[in-house]
């Protein structure tokens, strides 16, 4: 088994496609839409055989926080945190926090989409817990 994919729904299509499109580079795979033609449902490419599903039209904001229960954050696995920090600051990407080392030993820093969700970039050291528990 394997994720196929994690959806959010947005209040701002336009912002959410700037966001992971130009911004974080994800690509538009297809979109869905009803019998009327309305849009309902757009799919991007994070990585062969994963993707981020976007429902459009959102109107209630979830309240979250540290001990919501639920959702809490996409994680995106990158080969170079150091790097993609450093691309990712220089196109106007909001950094929540900085790049560290995490408690498992992988590097991550944090941001969030414009609709508040929030993103950790991850990298995998060979030190990192999780790269050791797939040896």
């Amino acid at each position: 088994m394997r994720i196929g994919h994690i959806a959010i729904r947005t209040g701002n299509i336009d912002a959410c496609l700037d966001f992971y499109c130009k911004k974080l580079g994800f690509t538009e795979a297809f979109r869905m839409h009803d019998d009327s033609g309305k849009l309902t449902t757009m799919y991007l490419n994070i990585s062969p055989g994963q993707f981020l599903e976007i429902f459009p039209n959102g109107t209630e904001k979830q309240e979250t926080g540290s001990s919501s229960i639920g959702y809490s954050h996409l994680c995106i696995e990158v080969e170079n945190a150091a790097k993609t920090f450093e691309e990712l600051s220089t196109r106007g990407i909001p950094i929540d926090r900085e790049l560290q080392t995490g408690l498992s030993k992988c590097k991550m820093f944090w941001t969030h989409d414009p609709d508040g969700n929030s993103i950790e970039f991850m990298e995998l050291t060979p030190e990192s817990l999780q790269a050791k528990s797939q040896a």
